[in-house]
């Protein structure tokens, strides 16, 4: 029986699934990572080995590959040092160095150049936030990598002190997300890496998405010598692949925080700034957008009430939609879209008859849906193709959900068997790897019955946010 491993470096935790060609689970282990927004990316690395031997090793696996977390910046010295702690996607330390670039070339222009409005979760602001703040650290910058081309680039046998920079590759899913990679032209924008860090830089070469990375080396823990390595990819665009999207497919995933990804095949230029415009792991486009508050807002509502998400359900499914006028804007820790960092929560339109825990419930619900379709439709409003839509997530297998977004959107909904949808992309590629095609794995689930549309939910959400927060 032939095997493949597939990595998913998240950033909570590494996890390894070991599937066979038909894309069945063999086994899978999982070791976790410190927490925090700096990470020496060496314990990226030994968690990965930590996971591997929780999965009983992987010395029967023919090739292997890495999604992971994206955009983190792990700047590395000619000879391969890490230089500080890889700032990750959630660091926020960056925020200033977002104002600063968009004041020296227009906010306009980097969505024109890269298809991406300047968030502080890219790349390119952390190049920025380490000449402004650690200049000698800039200056000694002679490679710059993201965090699933750090795990390749050990997998073959790369070690601090010891740097070929032709060893160094990514994949167009993860350059994409970087704010110095072009749509367009397929190819880096060196100029605006020295923009924000003051020189050029080596960045890691970009392969083609069924192409090997290389393969693994002597001497590693658990992992055989000499099998192909995956091109390896960001998590999302790993996830999209696992799903199998197809043009007119588009996703909402629903974890603690929220994400609303298409597939397309062109890049997208949002001026709004709400969406963007990231490659996938297929050769096709993944425009991406995103909000920081998803299941969390009904846990912090089931937590108020004293309730489990099961009776959450039951209260929403008993309550009216719109909640007799009860709204509830779930940006409990600020928000990402809208552009809001700073906004609170605010539970808006209360009066003696509509403050009950079924509404109460039920707007909980409702807010979180409503900040997701606001990202979808803004995707539709771009030219991008959605005829059905995927929900993902731990919020996606929840009676409320399902019954609640039909009445929103009217796109037919399919609702996915929960799984490791990053490591199952990542397994995905090893086959391509190792064989020169993706397989064709079957994506069971189900399909969420149509509903009554109740356009008064997303309206009364809309009026709300611009009555309280002007957007």
């Amino acid at each position: 029986m032939t095997l493949v491993a597939g990595v998913d470096s998240s950033t909570q935790s590494c996890k390894v699934v070991v599937r066979d060609l038909a894309g069945n689970i063999v086994r899978e282990g999982r070791a976790p990572h410190p927490p925090g927004t700096a990470v020496d990316p060496a314990l990226w690395w030994n968690a990965m080995l930590s996971a591997v031997q929780a999965a009983g090793g992987l010395m029967d696996v023919e090739a292997i590959s890495v999604g992971a977390q994206q955009h983190g910046m792990v700047a590395m010295d000619e000879r391969g040092n890490v230089l500080r702690d890889a700032l990750m996607w959630n660091d926020t330390s960056s925020a200033p160095a977002v104002v600063a670039l968009n004041d020296e070339l227009g906010a306009d222009e980097w969505v024109r150049r890269t298809g991406l409005p300047l968030a502080v979760s890219f790349t390119v602001t952390k190049l920025r936030w380490l000449r402004d703040n650690e200049p000698d650290n800039a200056a000694e910058a002679a490679a710059v990598i993201l965090p699933h081309d750090y795990l390749t680039w050990r997998l073959k046998g790369g070690e601090p002190g010891h740097l070929d920079m032709d060893d160094l590759t990514t994949d167009r899913s993860d350059a994409s997300g970087t704010a110095y990679w072009s749509g367009e032209t397929e190819d880096y924008c060196h100029d605006l890496v020295e923009v924000a860090l003051g020189h050029r830089v080596h960045l890691p070469r970009v392969l083609g998405p069924r192409e090997s990375a290389g393969v693994t080396a002597e001497g590693l823990p658990g992992i055989p010598a000499g099998i192909p390595i995956g091109v390896g990819g960001g998590d999302n665009a790993c996830a999209a692949l696992a799903l199998g999207l197809e043009i007119g497919d588009a996703v909402i995933s629903m974890g603690t925080s929220g994400t609303v990804y298409a597939r397309t095949d062109r890049p997208v230029h949002d001026f709004s700034g709400v969406v963007s415009s990231y490659a996938d792991a297929s050769g096709a486009h993944l425009p991406l957008s995103a909000t920081l508050n998803a299941a969390r807002d009904v846990d912090v509502v089931a937590r108020l009430l004293g309730r489990d998400h099961g009776e959450i359900a039951y209260l929403a499914s008993v309550a009216s939609p719109g909640c007799d006028g009860l709204t509830l804007l779930p940006y409990f820790e600020g928000e990402r879209t809208p552009n809001l960092p700073d906004a609170r929560a605010s539970l808006y339109g209360m009066n003696i008859a509509n403050t009950t825990p079924a509404n109460l419930a039920r707007a909980a619900v409702e807010g979180m849906l409503c900040s997701q379709v606001v990202m979808l439709n803004a995707t539709i409003d771009l030219g991008v193709p959605v005829e059905r839509v995927l929900i993902i997530g731990g919020a996606a297998r929840s009676a409320a959900v399902r019954a609640i977004l039909p009445q929103i959107i009217d796109k037919p909904i399919f609702a996915p068997e929960p799984g490791e949808y990053v490591a199952q992309g990542a397994a995905m590629q090893a086959v391509a790897a190792l064989t020169g095609d993706f397989p064709d794995w079957e994506q069971c689930g189900d399909t969420i019955e149509s509903a009554e549309q109740h356009p008064e939910i997303m309206g009364q959400h809309l009026e709300v946010r611009q009555r309280i927060y002007g957007v």
